[in-house]
Parts: structure tokens; sequence; C-alpha cells
């Protein structure tokens, strides 16, 4: 009994050492099937990555991971909630405000568009529009209340751009002069860049800056 634990915990090794794996690199390392390599993922309680169609694994000691729960190694993300839907809606019902499609973006490592439309209707949450960009918050009716009141009190007081958003700002209102705010910020979260209309209207206003005056709704 004592020489099979053993050999289980040299198995291990290999993802000790890479620190993440896929199925793939673990079959060829044990030379095993890969439902061989599948038991031995589950024998070892072994997370899968909520990025990258879940085809990475580490194992439960590994990850160090931070106050949301999330950790993230060479590109990897990984969650202590599990899989990407259980862990948005946890980051949603724990965020004072709930969240934005950008700060969710930026949250998680992740384009937005590529995980939220599937979750649009996820019983663990609401969505709705707020300046012209939708709201994902709680699903509990009384959570939800108070972060909507917390995002209005949030209007005033929102962040400025940094130097490198406010140069891809005005690069991109350069280009393409009759995009809206609305626009301008989808076309700058393909550049990872997360910045809310809001942002951009509040950014051109505080600078005295001549611009055409656009929608605030998409």
């Amino acid at each position: 009994m004592a020489a099979h634990a053993s050999r289980r915990r040299d198995e291990a090794k290999f993802v000790r050492i890479k620190k993440v794996v896929t199925l793939a690199e673990l079959m060829l390392n044990l030379n095993c099937s890969r439902r061989t390599a599948q038991r031995r993922l589950a024998q070892w309680e072994a997370i899968s990555s909520y990025n990258r169609n879940g085809s990475y694994y580490t194992l439960p000691d590994i990850p160090k991971f931070d106050a949301n729960g999330l950790w993230r190694y060479q590109g990897v993300c990984f969650s202590r909630f599990g899989r990407l839907p259980e862990t948005f809606v946890h980051l949603v019902a724990q965020s004072p405000a709930g969240l934005t499609a950008p700060e969710a973006g930026k949250l998680l490592g992740l384009r937005p568009s590529s995980f939220l439309w599937s979750l649009r209707n996820h019983p663990g949450l609401k969505r709705q529009k707020h300046r012209g960009r939708y709201l994902y918050l709680s699903s509990n009716s009384a959570r939800a209340q108070e972060q909507r009141q917390q995002r209005e009190m949030m209007r005033g007081t929102a962040r400025e751009p940094t130097d490198s958003e406010a140069v891809a700002i005005l690069i991109e209102k350069i280009k393409h002069p009759g995009l809206s705010h609305e626009e301008l910020s989808r076309r700058l979260e393909k550049q990872k860049l997360f910045v809310e209309p809001g942002q951009i209207h509040d950014f051109f206003v505080r600078h005295n800056l001549a611009v055409k005056k656009t929608p605030r709704s998409v």
C-alpha cells in the first residue's frame, strides 16, 4: 500500500515541476491512456483552467490565489471557485457595485465578448443597462439593490484614463471622428484597454476637447 502511494506521488512530480499541464502532456509523461490520465487527475483532485477551454490542469496546493480567488500562470487562469460561470457569478456577488463588461474582462484576464454572451441568462446573475453598458449584478434582489446604489455613487468618482489609455482614445478618435463613446470603448477593448464610455466622455470634457456630441446608448 505504501509503495502504491509512493508511486502516485512520483507520478505527480511532473505536474509539480511544470505547475500546469495539459492532458496530452500528462499522458506522454506517464506513458498511459487518456482514461488513465483522467483518472489520475481525479485522484489528485486537480483543478482545470477557466480559460483555454479548460484544457490545463494544476494540483490544488500549487496555486497562490489572490484576494479574488484567482491565479494566473504563464497565461493560464485558475479559480478557487471552479469553472468560469461559477467564478464570474461569485465575483459579481462579491463586487460592491456589480461588474461591467470591461471590469469583468480586466479582472478575469479575458476578452468580455468571449464569455459574457453565454452567461447573459445565468440564474445567478441580473443584467441591466447602466450608462450605455450592461451591468452585471447579483441575482439576490436585496444585494442587487445595494450594488446599484453603490454604482450610482461611483458616477462622479470614476477613475481617469491612464496615459496610455488617453493616447489610445485620442488616436482612435482622430482616425474615426464619427465614433460614439460606446464605439470607442469597444475598439479600445479589442486592444485590451478597458475604458468605460462615461470615462471617455469625462476625459473629453475635462480636457476641453472639441468633439462631436455622440449618443450615450448602444
